[in-house]
């Protein structure tokens, strides 16, 4: 098969039941009147007002569209102005709020006390009525009533007729925003498990306590045999699957069959295994979030979904020993593209590694971009690569470098073939362009599967280009003490040609190759590379574009799970006024400390 220019429209859509939350900005004031609150009304609405504009300007839902902000209707001055404000944002929907205010109000009178919303407080450096004296004993007030609370406080004075954003404050409330949109957003959603473990790798066992009291989700289970039972009962869309197995013969490349000859499948067979993955991806999608058509065809309840903002497939060995693997379908669906369009992509993990699906999850809302589901395959030192190849490895590799690789979803967005600022990316659905699309398609290759999957199927085949900043990450449950985070800042390395070709040939050489080095730090884990392998809790990551660790940092505190590998930089760490209380010196020690006093967000 042959790819060839293709024209796409977006596709723009909510695919889960519920609308997205909404942020709350809650205007706090002085209320005494005689002439201190009349003389802040008009600069502490003013913040409020620059707050909503500048995060719809910065923040999308996973849709594409702008945050949406809800701005107190008065400045909130005492309980009743409080409880006023409390009331809106329930009917507003509104799951997050920010307090802002540039003097001292009285704390416990106008703090948002509704334990389920994520609360953060920017209080306005000045000198005339700080805001800072506010955000201090609000702080306070909330770590004594055991609502965490992210303070936000500039590091420069500003004069109170100065209505402008410092960017060190603009840098928090966005990390701040992002994170809690990202708890807030899953909550009630599903995990879907199609199938159950594979090959006894633990992360596929569903620990429903930790979706449940971590998460705020639920999940929802269907055997592989729905599968079978919808291709044989043609439920799913023979209109769109037409046009999907068109598609693909048009824009999916076949690449290399490295099995022994009598194991080769003929064209008769692959003929059928194609129309057989872009059946299975058809009803993988609608067993996440439904489809309409399904009802028209007398199929109503196939055709409500089951609410899945992340899935897994089993796929070994029960199926792929008789069945086309699921290559296909879960690189498809993890893309930002297909027939129907240029679009969000779908978090799907393979081997239905849930807690992978979960960090792929984390990566993709905070991002809005594609995941690369990879496992941490190889270290490869410069020794190494030198007694393998004859050549030394340079510039960013030359500390070594990791091998990533799988057969499943690695997105095609993984590729590299986006650019943003002239450089490889992963971009939001809506930044992507036709001819990204295109290039994207013309960088992979769909390899008959290795001998191990019996039943046949593709896998994906491409190199992903080099000098991306990107995140690794993964979620791990230890027993007695519950989940934990794990991540790595580091970078996509091109290696010469030859010397891929020679490390890439040792292993699965039909699948995705990311090659990733991390950040050194010259200390603990991130001394060097291999410390960096060795202290990596699973054989699975998830690689997420962009340094985004730091996002991460904050989203793991919101929702209690203790981080215990990173390397981020201290500055760009930003939790909860109250885990400093737990200890200054040691921030990962405190971090442990104050996840285990809070416990689960929805214990």
């Amino acid at each position: 098969m042959k790819t060839s220019n293709l024209t796409l429209p977006i596709q723009k859509n909510k695919r889960w039941i519920g609308e997205f939350p909404r942020i709350g900005i809650r205007p706090a004031i002085d209320g005494r009147l005689g002439g201190i609150r009349e003389s802040l009304e008009e600069v502490t609405m003013s913040m409020a007002t620059a707050v909503s504009k500048f995060l719809q300007e910065q923040v999308r839902y996973p849709d594409g569209t702008p945050v949406e902000c809800v701005i107190a209707d008065t400045t909130i001055g005492g309980v009743a102005e409080a409880a006023k404000a409390t009331e809106k944002f329930k009917r507003e929907g509104v799951d997050i709020t920010i307090t802002v205010t540039p003097s001292w109000c009285y704390p416990t009178e106008t703090m948002d006390q509704d334990p389920l919303t994520l609360k953060a407080i920017w209080g306005f450096n000045g000198t005339e009525r700080p805001g800072a004296v506010y955000l201090a004993a609000a702080s306070s007030a909330h770590n004594q009533k055991g609502l965490p609370v992210f303070s936000i406080y500039g590091r420069d004075v500003q004069e109170m007729t100065d209505s402008s954003i410092p960017e060190d404050v603009q840098e928090k409330l966005l990390q701040f925003t992002k994170a809690a949109l990202v708890v807030s957003t899953i909550r009630g959603k599903s995990y879907l498990s199609m199938g159950s473990v594979s090959m006894g790798i633990a992360g596929c066992i569903i620990d429903e306590e930790f979706f449940q009291h971590y998460l705020g989700m639920r999940n929802e289970y269907v055997d592989m045999s729905e599968f079978i039972r919808r291709m044989q009962s043609n439920i799913y869309d023979e209109e769109e699957f037409n046009k999907a197995l068109t598609w693909v013969k048009q824009h999916c490349k076949e690449g290399r069959n490295v099995n022994p000859v009598h194991l080769q499948r003929t064209e008769e067979q692959k003929e059928e295994d194609w129309k057989t993955v872009v059946k299975m991806t058809l009803i993988a999608r609608d067993l996440m979030v439904g489809n309409p058509k399904l009802s028209e065809k007398g199929f109503g309840e196939e055709a409500l979904g089951r609410n899945a903002i992340a899935a897994g497939f089993q796929g070994q060995r029960a199926w792929t020993d008789f069945m086309p693997n699921g290559d296909f379908m879960e690189a498809i669906l993890s893309s930002s593209f297909d027939w129907n369009g240029i679009r969000e992509p779908y978090m799907i993990s393979t081997e239905n590694d849930t807690l992978n699906g979960v960090t792929m999850l984390f990566g993709h809302l905070l991002t809005n971009s594609a995941q690369i589901f990879a496992d941490v395959r190889t270290y490869w030192s410069s020794e190494a690569v030198n007694r393998v190849t004859g050549k030394e490895l340079t510039g960013m590799a030359s500390n070594g470098i990791i091998h990533l690789i799988n057969s499943g979803p690695a997105a095609l967005d993984g590729t590299g073939q986006q650019q943003k600022d002239g450089h490889p990316a992963m971009k939001p659905f809506w930044e992507i362009s036709e001819k990204e699309v295109n290039q994207c398609l013309e960088a992979t290759e769909w390899c008959p599967a290795v001998d191990f999957f019996r039943g046949g199927g593709f896998s994906t085949d491409y190199t992903t280009r080099g000098e991306m900043p990107v995140t690794m990450a993964r979620i791990n449950l230890v027993k007695g003490l519950g989940p934990v985070l794990q991540l790595a800042e580091g970078y996509t390395v091109e290696l010469p040609q030859d010397v891929h070709d020679a490390l890439d040939e040792r292993t699965n050489s039909t699948w995705p190759t990311t090659w990733f080095v991390p950040k050194l730090t010259g200390e603990g884990v991130f001394k060097d590379v291999y410390s960096v392998m060795y202290n990596w809790g699973s054989n699975h990551c998830s690689l997420s574009y962009g340094h985004i660790g730091g996002d991460l940092l904050t989203l793991a505190s919101m929702l209690r799970i203790p981080v215990s590998m990173h390397n981020v930089d201290e500055e760009r760490i930003f939790r909860p006024s109250a885990w400093s209380a737990f200890g200054t010196t040691d921030l990962m020690g405190a971090d442990y400390r104050a996840c285990q006093a809070y416990g689960p967000l929805y214990k």
